[in-house]
């Protein structure tokens, strides 16, 4: 490995155009920018292309580029954590796990210990500096508000965004494609990838069943009226509208129907039920209950939310992409020394398809156009 100067940074370059721009834009900027590709899990052959990718943005913009192999680490971590989920009968978020064992776990461990001063990725999320101690780092919602990623990194913390950039929480999507272009970065017009990283083209649904036996149950609908049979209740999430299993829908004359959803599932009967239209009352639920719960301050936690008997005011999602919702946080008093602590989050409104084993996210409640992110926690239950 060369000798870096003082301000290298290792950037995660995953193959797609806006880590490819985060690195040119950091050249730019004077640093000394190392490319990093994390081989992890895949099922669809798509890391070697990406892999490739990567190394022609490096050899494009003049930066060394190395591939760090972390197949077995995300495997371990990020793969078995999203199928336990599944098997427990919850909705695990494997992109925050990935987050944090993997882009900020692992990767940033190595890079800072190889002597870099910085680790950067394509994240589209902003980080701010109120001062020079860890606590006094933050992250705030990117300036292209349909493509913030946020959600996704409230298990951060302050002492890690002192070492953290991310270069394009500045730009909207259009701008770092035209920034792209222009440099005639490999990666200019690369498509952005969708879904669960790892399956690439193969399903949710076919992937669990090869962890997962299925095993047939009920089908019904809110008012109790049984409608058919189902694969397991593990294969279904709240919240889902394409509905693999067999039924016949209600009898209602000529009466045409309006799509289903799946409102709520009980695993110990193996029951699954669903609710007819997107306005159903069946699937939104005012009250979350939050376990995990993370404040990039940990002093936060301590003064603002337990001095606070009336709760303290937030914004908050549930769901990447949901608009943020008003509501207030509450932490419930534990029956033991033991137990973890247990958070509330009540919305001023319901909030529609609330899945447990999925992330609530917390925000500020100032008026800035780009909220500050003060953390998150792991839904439990709702009503």
């Amino acid at each position: 490995m060369p000798v870096f100067s003082h301000k290298t940074v290792f950037v995660g370059m995953s193959g797609g155009v806006d880590s490819s721009v985060a690195a040119f834009l950091l050249k730019k900027q004077g640093y000394d920018v190392v490319g990093v590709f994390m081989r992890c899990y895949n099922l669809d052959g798509c890391a070697e292309r990406d892999a490739e990718d990567a190394r022609r943005v490096a050899e494009h913009i003049g930066i060394p580029f190395y591939v760090w192999d972390f197949e077995q680490e995300y495997k371990d971590r990020v793969v078995n954590y999203m199928v336990d989920g599944y098997r427990a009968g919850i909705t695990p978020n494997p992109d925050v796990m990935c987050n944090r064992e993997i882009k900020f776990g692992l990767f940033f461990e190595k890079a800072l210990s190889m002597g870099a001063d910085f680790v950067a990725t394509g994240h589209y999320v902003k980080r701010g500096i109120a001062g020079s101690s860890p606590q006094e780092y933050f992250l705030r919602e990117a300036k292209d508000k349909n493509k913030d990623q946020s959600y996704f990194l409230w298990t951060l913390t302050g002492e890690q965004l002192r070492h953290c950039l991310f270069p394009i929480g500045d730009y909207l999507k259009p701008h770092v494609r035209e920034i792209a272009r222009k440099a005639k970065l490999p990666t200019a017009d690369k498509k952005d990838s969708q879904g669960i990283c790892f399956l690439g083209n193969i399903s949710i649904d076919d992937f669990l069943k090869e962890y997962i036996p299925e095993h047939r149950g009920v089908l019904m609908t809110t008012t109790g009226e049984k409608i058919g049979e189902h694969h397991g209740t593990e294969f279904y999430t709240i919240g889902q509208r394409h509905i693999d299993a067999d039924f016949q829908f209600p009898k209602t004359g000529a009466v045409a129907r309006k799509p289903f959803y799946v409102a709520g599932k009980d695993a110990a009967t193996n029951t699954v039920v669903v609710a007819e239209g997107d306005d159903n009352s069946a699937l939104y639920k005012k009250e979350v209950s939050l376990t995990d719960a993370h404040f990039i301050d940990p002093l936060f936690a301590h003064s603002a939310v337990e001095l606070t008997k009336d709760g303290l005011p937030v914004f908050a999602r549930v769901r990447y992409r949901q608009p943020l919702t008003k509501a207030v946080l509450y932490k419930k008093k534990r029956k033991g020394k033991k137990e973890k602590d247990a958070w509330s989050l009540v919305f001023d409104r319901p909030q529609k398809f609330i899945a447990p084993g999925q992330s609530a996210v917390f925000y500020s409640s100032g008026h800035a156009v780009c909220k500050e992110m003060l953390g998150g926690g792991i839904i439990v239950h709702a009503e």
